[in-house]
């Protein structure tokens, strides 16, 4: 009898090492014509060039979009970058051949990866040199991540130098608000930021606070003053309302809408229009925040002091459960195939799911020793996490995803606070507990 195939098995063994000179090329050559790279108008600086490291190292950069990949390999050229990305993508069917030609690397985001770690090594050892997103995931919301914790005792291991590339105006071309391509410009800059011996003499928690300070960087403050046009055909506002949610002159939550230029409230009428160097416009004596970053702070603070208030707090939504299939590959517009449905709630203790699987009852509570965030995939129809290394994606009845993931931070930060927020957000919670750390030390 034919055995079933598993793809799972088969990428957890397959071998990495640098991938082809003659398939780097074309792929490199391809990242440069106007079918790809070329068309963002790319602007690259090198401070430390990457090709005068002879041995192994590794390259990180500010995650803004999936389309970063052609502006490292553009950058570091003919230096061959062994590429990290998440493990769902390679289930994908337009991208697993692809991705096995280039010798990507599979990364399971947030969670322990022990085969993600053997496969770095086999590459530190012929001397290949790592790409990887210390934030685990591309920008959600314009701004940069706080990068995985552990990142710093992660570099340490391997002891290899860490150069760094600063992205500016991804953000703004492609993301996980609407994925449609805008084209503007993008700035990318490459410089060393490590060398061995800095690894050695640093804490890994210096090394995290050194790598968040580099990749500060909001993509829609930053145009206030570069003020470059990103070519929306008309589409500039479409899926922000997964991100302002909230509307600026009622306060009601969900009842914003988009269409091309314009975001709305439908409880209110309110009202404001965005251009495309995506500066607001709203009618005399109207208010509206200066970025879509400033209204998703807002956001963050109502729910910071929400959350503190009320001791019982509990949301509960309806979802619909994906998973990755086991003998054949997800079809290219979908990260993972639905498989169930049910109710998720995220309260004090957790989060929590309790509902049907695959034709069978399936529940799951887990804490926020075990939930910081979510990975995130492609939009923000869904968002994800790895159970018992088994990938999950729910896909909300409603579009709420945008407030799962900053009530599920907020909720880790005050109960554990292990993933912490920047040093510059420090106002969001003066005066307020902040996570077991601080338990510990009676503040």
């Amino acid at each position: 009898m034919k055995k079933e195939k598993d793809l799972h098995q088969e990428l957890l063994k397959r071998k990495y090492k640098k991938p082809n000179p003659f398939v780097y090329f074309i792929y490199w050559a391809v990242g440069r014509t106007p079918l790809l790279g070329a068309k963002y108008h790319p602007h690259f600086k090198i401070i430390d060039n990457i090709n005068d490291c002879k041995g192994p190292c590794f390259l990180i950069w500010n995650h803004q979009s999936r389309r970063d990949h052609t502006f490292l390999t553009s950058l570091a050229y003919p230096r061959r970058l062994s590429i990290v990305c998440e493990y769902t993508s390679f289930f994908r069917s337009h991208l697993h051949w692809p991705f096995k030609m280039m010798n990507i690397v599979p990364k399971k985001v947030f969670c322990n990866d022990f085969a993600f770690t053997r496969a770095v090594r086999d590459i530190v050892k012929q001397g290949g040199c790592i790409a990887l997103s210390p934030e685990g995931t591309s920008s959600i919301f314009g701004d940069n991540q706080p990068i995985v914790p552990g990142t710093g005792r992660f570099l340490q291991v391997f002891n290899i130098p860490v150069y760094c590339v600063d992205l500016r105006g991804s953000y703004l071309t492609n993301n996980k608000v609407d994925s449609k391509d805008r084209c503007g410009e993008v700035y990318a800059t490459m410089r060393l930021l490590f060398k061995p011996e800095d690894l050695k003499a640093m804490k890994p928690e210096e090394i995290e606070d050194k790598i968040n300070e580099a990749f500060h960087h909001d993509d829609y403050k930053w145009n206030k003053t570069a003020h470059i046009r990103y070519k929306a055909k008309g589409h500039i506002c479409d899926g922000l309302s997964d991100i302002c949610y909230k509307c600026p002159k009622c306060g009601a939550e969900f009842k914003m809408e988009t269409h091309g230029d314009k975001i709305s409230c439908s409880a209110c009428g309110y009202e404001a229009n965005m251009d495309e160097y995506y500066d607001f416009h709203v009618k005399d004596g109207e208010f509206v925040f200066d970025t879509p970053t400033d209204w998703v702070h807002h956001e963050r603070q109502c729910i910071i002091d929400e959350i503190r208030n009320d001791e019982n707090y509990s949301w509960s939504f309806e979802v619909e459960v994906g998973t990755l299939p086991k003998s054949h590959y997800v079809d290219k517009k979908h990260t993972s195939e639905i498989v169930g449905k049910g109710i998720y709630t995220i309260d004090h203790k957790g989060v929590h799911f309790k509902g049907e699987k695959e034709g069978q009852p399936f529940s799951f509570d887990l804490s926020y020793r075990e939930i910081q965030t979510y990975p995130m995939t492609v939009d923000l129809s869904n968002f994800a996490i790895f159970i018992n290394g088994e990938y999950h994606e729910f896909y909300p009845k409603d579009r709420v995803v945008g407030k799962v993931i900053m009530v599920t931070e907020e909720m880790h930060r005050l109960h554990i606070n292990n993933w912490k927020n920047f040093k510059w957000f420090d106002y969001m919670y003066e005066g307020k507990e902040l996570g077991i750390d601080l338990k510990k030390k009676g503040e």
